[in-house]
């Protein structure tokens, strides 16, 4: 008989950050399959000091939720630039375009949400100063 509930720790979820190249700049850490949920994504994403996530994303249908556990930084949203601390806690609608970056000490979020497969579109190069 199957557990009603799974216990895992996120720092031994595989990194998938290096297989994509991007392991200079972070860790993404995704914990659904680990997990087994069904209808919610976990990640964790820990960005190293003085970095800027290698691409934004959006939504057709998954709003998110993104929590500070540690560092601070910054995130874009569409037009917007928010100052991110330890314990914020970010509600993003699906449509609005999202970038992380982090500040001196490095940033770690939890992202959270309901789970769509195949709904989300990176963006490239959209974050430029």
């Amino acid at each position: 008989m199957t557990p009603p509930y799974t216990k895992v720790n996120l720092g031994e979820v595989d990194d998938s950050a290096p297989g994509y190249g991007f392991g200079e700049i972070q860790e993404a850490r995704f914990a659904t399959g680990a997990l087994g949920t069904t209808a919610t994504g976990v990640c964790l994403h820990r960005l190293h000091p003085g970095r800027r996530a290698p691409f934004a994303h959006r939504h057709a249908e998954a709003e998110e939720v993104y929590v500070v556990v540690g560092g601070s930084g910054r995130i874009r949203l569409d037009d917007d630039v928010v100052e991110l601390g330890p314990l914020d806690a970010v509600r993003v609608a699906p449509q609005v375009t999202r970038q992380l970056e982090s500040g001196p000490d490095g940033l770690q979020v939890l992202a959270l949400g309901p789970r769509h497969e195949g709904d989300g579109e990176l963006v490239h190069g959209w974050w430029i100063d």
